[in-house]
């Protein structure tokens, strides 16, 4: 029979790594997936937004397919693109409006895309918070992310984010944010004319 002897140093790092399990779960449910997050609509809130994409059908929003399509859904927090060959379809987690009188919802169409984008705040996005800036060129810290395509409403956007927490939550003043390599791929397959609807 073998003897087996634990060092000091084994028995306090094991019993480190056990108290600190539950803390580090708990950090890491409750900042991914808030409990209690103010009603977009008089839906129930998403908690756990994976359960509530589904696959649709563009004919189900578009009269045509044309050179691609892209459905905002707000309340289930995806965004739906098809692509003009009709057999490209990809879906993605988004962030959303942080409130109703921020969403702009119906139809309208990319209009144009930037690389890189630069930002210049809405007057109503200064007027909430007077420390933006004027403006803020691309890169690091941008809350554009890496790419952008703009809608024909003006300062609605599709855009990625360097500030991954925001997927799947309402925290954007009106654009629909991704991850920015799902946006990036997402920029390589739309082309200005994409017709665009936000439900």
């Amino acid at each position: 029979m073998t003897k087996i002897y634990m060092t000091r140093r084994a028995a306090l790092s094991g019993l480190g790594a056990t108290l600190a399990t539950p803390t580090l779960l708990r950090a890491q449910s409750s900042d991914a997936f808030p409990v209690e997050e103010p009603k977009i609509e008089t839906e129930i809130p998403v908690k756990r937004n994976i359960s509530s994409f589904q696959q649709q059908a563009w004919q189900d929003h578009f009269d045509e397919l044309g050179v691609g399509c892209m459905l905002a859904d707000i309340s289930s927090r995806a965004l739906h693109y098809w692509g003009g060959d009709g057999v490209t379809y990809r879906l993605f987690p988004s962030s959303v409006p942080m409130t109703e009188e921020l969403t702009k919802r119906g139809y309208t169409k990319v209009v144009r895309k930037a690389k890189n984008p630069s930002w210049t705040p809405t007057a109503s996005m200064r007027e909430r918070d007077p420390s933006l800036p004027l403006r803020m060129e691309g890169g690091a810290g941008n809350p554009l992310g890496t790419r952008a395509m703009y809608l024909g409403w003006p300062a609605y956007l599709v855009h990625g984010t360097h500030d991954t927490r925001k997927i799947g939550r309402q925290s954007s003043s009106g654009c629909i944010g991704l991850y920015n390599q799902h946006v990036e791929a997402l920029y390589e397959m739309v082309e200005v004319g994409t017709q665009v609807r936000l439900l």
